[in-house]
């Protein structure tokens, strides 16, 4: 397999072929539906039993009809002959869209409880696995587990029916030549045997392969500018070639077993036939077994070897369903490590909007030697009521973790975080991130129009409040000059507006919430001078009575704010305001001189 050893080693762990656990859970899928269940295995039973009527219907002819020369008998049979396939028709017809439209209903409500699952995993999950990954189990997993409902759970009762209903029609009408019939039956089961094993081994490489691929994929077109930018096409396609390559060569060895195996089976069929021939021939000289049952058997054998064809291929089907079923309860099993309380503590409105960091130790993971790798440090201030908190510190000094925390992405090793006074893991999340909005120097947009955006689907927000948020922070000159202004599709992730222009919009969402904190992280690091005085301006205005924090690396953005939290290491080293960490001489003057005290080049 290519790529690191390990990526996708939950792939390959295929389990047992059939797991009876698994398979409950994934019957109870099917508990809603019922009633429809049985329907289709009442239409299967019916259609099964009418796959013996044409042979049973052959011997009368024979045997009957056409030594007596009598016709309206024949002319009955010939019709019941031809009603028995119509109705099969029919029932076969049923069966096919019931069947379907059951596997679809069942991936419906799959999709949607691991789609539940997913948008309420905490970001730590996120973080360790790709979403290429992720979107293997949404859809080709469920798409498994689809061909299993449809086509395999129901669907092999018809094939056991066919088997028990011709299985005894042969026995009743000569179970000495049914014998004979079956004496090829323990080298099918053999031939079987040695094809799941291969098969087994080939499906698992196309999982491995597939999910590398969808991973693959996902990555290099998220990152297609940076592709451009260092002209990696070529190398890149060299290697998504060696990748689909693999993918290819796994389908083709499967392709390859299954082109061994039917042919095989054939073979079997064509000597169980022979055999037939053989031995009722003899019978019909030595006047123990008519023409008509021998005309039957032959029709019987042909019949009885395609269920057993067809179990063959389920039990490969199983086997899929049952590595993806594992997968997907897997996911959905996971524990959710942030939820909201059990009883939740219920702030006082309007929310005063003070927030309070106390010996706030974290890290995101464990070095080598096993010990936490700390990001924060025992962090410890307070942002007070209508302050203007400005947060600045060297790159990975924890700026932007601390805004994690305080929106609960992440938990602290170690403690507390408090609004209003309300440690925060006592207030329900969808409450304390009602309180706060956030603009990230990351922006993203959805593929869908302006007014979206800035509302997020959100009924309560009118359009009237989205164009007033979008006025209010300058964003409305330019969304009116588009085309179909608020109503203008943004393409994916807002590629068809600026830099500054998605900027502005995501400041537009977070005002039309109505915050009572607004935090900005880096969030006019992307803009120009003009946008960004612009932004201020509107920016003003909105923080006058609310908490804010703001996080930047140009102190000039920080000047105006009440008070600067300045971080080093992990560690709070200064707190202040500009004139007086300016004065004090320290770290934050340190940062003040390198920004504003060089030479400009010639």
């Amino acid at each position: 397999m290519t790529g690191p050893q390990g990526a996708f080693q939950e792939e390959e762990a295929l389990g047992k072929a059939y797991d009876a656990r698994l398979m409950k859970r994934l019957l109870e899928y099917l508990r809603p539906y019922r009633g429809y269940v049985a329907l289709a295995v009442a239409i299967l039973m019916v259609a099964s039993f009418l796959q013996v009527v044409g042979p049973w219907l052959t011997r009368i002819a024979i045997d009957d009809a056409i030594p007596n020369r009598d016709g309206p008998l024949l002319a009955k049979l010939a019709g019941a002959y031809v009603a028995a396939i119509t109705a099969g028709f029919f029932l076969m017809y049923g069966q096919t869209v019931l069947t379907t439209w059951l596997g679809q209903r069942v991936m419906y409500d799959l999709r949607t409880e691991i789609f539940g699952k997913l948008q309420r995993m905490d970001l730590r999950f996120y973080d360790r696995n790709p979403v290429g990954r992720l979107m293997t189990r949404i859809t080709s997993d469920v798409e498994t587990l689809n061909e299993l409902f449809s086509s395999g759970v129901v669907a092999v009762f018809g094939d056991v029916f066919t088997l028990g209903f011709i299985l005894a029609a042969m026995l009743y009408m000569d179970w000495k030549l049914a014998l004979v019939t079956f004496s090829v039956l323990p080298f099918v089961a053999l031939t079987a045997v040695l094809f799941r094993a291969r098969i087994r081994t080939a499906y698992r490489d196309i999982r491995v392969r597939l999910a590398h691929l969808n991973a693959y994929l996902h990555e290099r077109f998220t990152g297609i500018a940076v592709v451009r930018l260092f002209n990696r096409e070529q190398a890149d396609s060299e290697r998504h070639a060696a990748i689909n390559q693999d993918y290819l060569e796994a389908h083709l060895r499967s392709i390859t077993y299954y082109a061994l195996f039917f042919p095989v089976i054939e073979l079997f069929t064509a000597i169980a036939l022979a055999l037939i021939i053989w031995r009722g021939g003899a019978s019909i000289m030595e006047a123990t077994v008519s023409v008509g049952v021998l005309a039957a058997f032959l029709q019987y054998a042909r019949r009885f070897f395609r269920p057993i064809q067809d179990l063959s291929e389920k039990y490969n089907l199983l086997q899929g369903a049952m590595a993806s079923s594992e997968r997907v309860f897997k996911l959905l099993d996971r524990e959710i490590e942030i939820v909201g309380p059990e009883t939740e503590t219920v702030l006082d409105a309007p929310v005063s909007g003070r927030i309070e960091f106390e010996d706030v130790w974290f890290a995101y993971g464990k070095s080598a030697d096993g010990e936490w790798d700390w990001v924060l440090k025992g962090v410890s201030f307070q942002a007070n009521p209508g302050e203007r908190l400005a947060i600045v510190g060297h790159t990975g000094a924890g700026k932007t973790t601390l805004i994690n925390l305080l929106m609960r992405y992440y938990e602290p090793q170690r403690g507390q975080i408090r609004l209003d006074g309300v440690p925060i893991e006592q207030i329900g999340l969808d409450a304390l991130r009602a309180h706060i909005g956030l603009v990230l120097q990351d922006v993203f947009l959805f593929s869908q129009d302006v007014s979206y955006n800035i509302r997020l689907g959100a009924s309560e927000i009118s359009d009237e409040r989205v164009r007033a948020a979008a006025e209010r922070i300058g964003a409305a000159p330019f969304i009116e000059r588009l085309p179909k202004g608020y109503g203008q599709e943004l393409g994916e992730r807002g590629s068809t507006l600026s830099v500054g222009e998605r900027q502005l919009v995501s400041f537009a969402r977070a005002l039309a919430f109505d915050p009572q904190i607004l935090i900005l992280d880096e969030a006019t690091s992307s803009v120009d001078s003009e946008i960004e005085a612009q932004i201020e301006r509107a920016t003003d205005e909105l923080m006058a009575g609310r908490t804010s924090m703001v996080i930047a690396h140009r102190l000039s953005t920080v000047k105006g704010a009440d008070r600067i939290v300045v971080l080093h290491h992990g560690e709070l080293a200064e707190e202040g305001s500009h004139e007086e960490l300016l004065e004090a001489g320290g770290l934050y003057a340190r940062f003040h001189e390198l920004q504003f005290s060089r030479t400009p080049a010639a």
